[in-house]
């Protein structure tokens, strides 16, 4: 899928930039691997983490998702976009409206406008649990960027490119502001308490590699036009404050403005128009809902196993789970 391709990642400083990145430079085949993102001292951080991000390989690239402009500068060439870049923190939404709608709307808009421009081969973006009945600002940027990635492959013309995917996941074991390194941290500095909002919440949870490797697959098997929702365990937050510190008194202080108590990835609206594959979902372009004959040629070599009515994919629903232990397991392979 990538040999000889130039693959770009915007947002590539962040946990999954550098996850993907170090994936394909361990790989080895692609062309080139370009790290599009706005903070020049992070993009040092990341070269100095590991030599690997040094290889002859990569590229460093200063911009916004913001400025179009840039972003046709530097999808120049390129045949493959990762759109990671985003603001997420959902208290800052709240707070800050506009930035997030600057960043996750208007730059996802910029995306796609350069990725057409620039003859981009393949473009994902990728989304989040929160953008499935949004309840919070973050969320509602989110479900409105993954609308025009989807609606963006009208707009290609007979050239037939670029595709436009997303891929959408839950909580990401370890990455940057997740709860547990804040938790660890908290720890690391005395705290007698670990905070919790409230004790039944649920969450779906994936690790970065499993990020990385699903988001391979969808570009090896995407047509445009899909939202990929991996199958992945949810976990009890109780039982992960136990996994990460066993027998520390929690604090709760209520759910925060714009917070589920659960997540959801499929809706019963979305799972009307949506196929089950083994390791994943995939939820069709709504378009095709009411044209049979587009519809059967999207489908073409894939199996049409179509969910049964009223089925919701949520994380307190969930048929897999992480219990204690093997959150415990998963944690102590990462340190």
């Amino acid at each position: 899928m990538f040999d000889n391709k130039n693959v770009l990642i915007t947002g590539g400083t962040g946990s999954f930039g550098q996850a993907f990145a170090r994936k394909l430079l361990l790989e080895d085949v692609c062309n080139k691997v370009i790290i599009f993102s706005r903070d020049e001292w992070k993009q040092w951080q990341m070269q100095q983490s590991d030599p690997l991000f040094n290889h002859p390989k990569i590229r460093y690239f200063l911009g916004d998702v913001r400025d179009p402009k840039r972003l046709q500068r530097a999808f120049n060439e390129v045949h493959l976009v990762v759109h990671a870049a985003a603001l997420k923190q959902v208290p800052a939404a709240e707070y800050n409206p506009t930035e997030f709608v600057n960043t996750n709307v208007i730059g996802g808009m910029n995306v796609i406008d350069a990725a057409i421009d620039c003859g981009v081969e393949k473009v994902i973006a990728l989304s989040t649990d929160k953008a499935v009945n949004p309840v919070n600002l973050y969320g509602a940027t989110k479900l409105c960027s993954d609308k025009l990635f989807v609606a963006g492959n009208a707009y290609v013309g007979m050239r037939g490119y670029p595709k436009f995917s997303v891929v959408r996941y839950g909580n990401v074991s370890g990455s940057r502001g997740s709860i547990v390194p804040l938790w660890r941290k908290m720890l690391a500095e005395g705290a007698a308490k670990l905070p919790i909002t409230d004790k039944r919440m649920t969450r779906f949870w994936i690790t970065l590699e499993q990020s990385v490797d699903l988001v391979c697959t969808c570009f090896r098997y995407m047509r445009g036009g899909e939202i990929f929702v991996p199958k992945i365990p949810s976990v009890k937050i109780e039982d992960l404050a136990q996994a990460v510190a066993p027998g520390v008194p929690r604090i709760y202080l209520g759910i925060r403005e714009g917070e589920k108590l659960h997540e959801l990835m499929v809706s019963v609206e979305d799972a009307r128009h949506t196929i089950e594959m083994d390791d994943y979902y995939v939820i069709l372009p709504e378009i095709y809902s009411h044209d049979p004959q587009r519809l059967a040629k999207f489908l073409e070599g894939r199996p049409e196993r179509r969910l049964p009515e009223g089925f919701a994919y949520a994380s307190d629903t969930n048929v897999k789970w992480m219990n204690v232990k093997q959150l415990e397991e998963l944690f102590a392979m990462d340190s």
